[in-house]
């Protein structure tokens, strides 16, 4: 039967026969995982939304009080949403404000991709978002106290939150077979997409009807629905799930038998502080991390301040960018796995080609949105299409980690997200220091900056990335697809 034909491919090394996705394990971890990363998101971008209206600077129609652009006319709000605090925050603490959840976010990285290899990524994960949310729960308490404790909460959010994507690259080694890590990691990671898509018009709409404390208490209860969820249904490997299908066991395990070693507590760190393959990932991820955080953080005080929204239609407009995003996420996941299997691509081509697209594009269409002035559908037009094409690096260098070490997926990914989080850091403090008096001019500087970071990135990875698994990353290295 089908379970011994498997079972003999496995003891004599040969490719395993498939085991159907409908209904699997893999793919079912692979849509909670997505949850997971919705929650993730949704909770880190709330606040760019809320911080609208946080502020001391709106009229009581709701529309902006100052702004480049002629103010669009908004709906009367009811009465009963004007019940929250609103502080005098000026423009470097607000850049502070935002960006200090990453300084929390980049203490976890390789801390989170050492414990999770070695204890497992299951409970990490889900602890690392269950801390998220309870701090997310806080946020209007620090509020009130003043920035200082708002600024502190949200590093602790971050700490927690840190450990996410390298836990996340460390289960997907025993899960995800080869053939298929384009389409399970897309759906995976498209979570992020989803959560902001969801997150940002939802926090528009709950700040205008009710007010800005409930964006974190509504997103805080769906958390905790996640984390319940996660903990009865998921378990770190194939061979310790216990719903999981024979069939399906030996496919998965036979897949990766190759490219697995998990020899004690050994970690060559010299071999791999020192792979030119690893730093092009670096590199890509952090010039790609520029332009995203730029958008995420700052794109809703952008739509308010230059072009007029109020925070009614502020949240639908900024959440726009990523439903392209995320969609071309998952398609480009399926079309890198197609390219991989059927039409036999080396595996380095797919993921440079998808990187080039994934970070020339959006560096083009930024800079274009910066000379739409006052034409509000040009400039929504083009940062939406700078941020879909933004989601074709979901099959490039995102998951290159896999490609060149999977043993260590979670170790590397926590190398290269620690860096990339720095333009998270960063980013919005500048772009908020380069942009005190809003005009378009002084946004104009800000996408330039993220633009030509985007290209040297771009550049770098297409130089030096590699695609097959590393000589140090096994005993006996073979790879996969090339």
């Amino acid at each position: 039967n089908l379970n011994h034909l498997t079972t003999l491919c496995f003891l004599c090394g040969l490719p395993s026969l498939s085991a159907p996705a409908c209904c699997s394990s893999r793919y079912g971890l692979s849509l909670l995982s997505c949850y997971g990363f919705f929650v993730a998101y949704a909770l880190r971008v709330n606040l760019s939304v809320a911080m609208v209206d946080m502020l001391n600077n709106t009229d009581a129609s709701g529309n902006t009080s100052k702004s480049v652009c002629p103010a669009h006319p908004s709906p009367a709000r009811p009465i009963y949403n004007h019940t929250a605090s609103v502080y005098d925050w000026d423009s470097e603490t607000q850049g502070w404000i935002l960006g200090s959840f990453f300084y929390g976010y980049i203490l976890t990285q390789i801390p989170g991709g050492y414990l999770a290899r070695k204890y497992g990524a299951k409970w990490l994960l889900g602890l690392g978002i269950l801390g998220t949310v309870v701090f997310t729960l806080l946020t209007p308490v620090a509020a009130d106290l003043g920035a200082g404790y708002l600024i502190a909460v949200r590093v602790l959010e971050g700490i927690g939150e840190g450990v996410t994507f390298p836990a996340m690259h460390a289960m997907w080694a025993f899960w995800a077979p080869p053939m298929e890590r384009s389409r399970l990691l897309t759906i995976a990671y498209t979570g992020a997409q989803l959560g902001t898509v969801v997150a940002l018009p939802l926090s528009a709409q709950i700040c205008f009807y009710l007010d800005w404390t409930w964006v974190f208490y509504i997103f805080g209860i769906v958390g905790i629905v996640w984390f319940i969820l996660w903990a009865l249904l998921v378990s770190n490997t194939p061979s310790t799930h216990p719903r999981i299908t024979e069939q399906e066991r030996l496919y998965i395990t036979s897949s990766l038998n190759k490219e697995l070693t998990l020899s004690g507590d050994h970690i060559p760190w010299g071999s791999i502080l020192t792979s030119m393959p690893l730093w092009a990932i670096v590199v890509a991820h952090f010039s790609y991390n520029w332009t995203f955080y730029t958008l995420l953080t700052l794109l809703p005080t952008y739509m308010s301040d230059v072009l007029g929204f109020s925070i009614k239609e502020n949240g639908a407009l900024s959440a726009l960018p990523y439903i392209g995003c995320g969609l071309l996420a998952v398609l480009g996941g399926q079309l890198a796995d197609y390219l991989r299997e059927n039409c036999f691509y080396r595996t380095v081509v797919v993921r440079k080609a998808f990187s080039l697209v994934g970070m020339i594009g959006p560096a083009v269409f930024i800079v274009a949105a910066g000379y739409t002035g006052c034409n509000y559908i040009l400039a929504v037009a083009f940062l939406s299409i700078s941020s879909s094409l933004g989601g074709i690096v979901a099959s490039g260098f995102n998951i290159n980690h896999l490609d060149i070490a999977p043993s260590y997926a979670g170790i590397l990914l926590g190398i290269t997200n620690s860096f990339a989080t720095i333009p998270g850091m960063v980013g919005p403090v500048i772009a908020r220091a380069l942009t005190k008096n809003n005009t378009i001019e002084e946004w104009q500087t800000v996408f330039y900056i993220s633009a030509g970071i985007n290209l040297f990135g771009a550049v770098f990875y297409t130089v030096f990335g590699q695609g097959v698994v590393q000589p140090w990353a096994v005993h006996n290295p073979h790879s996969h697809g090339n």
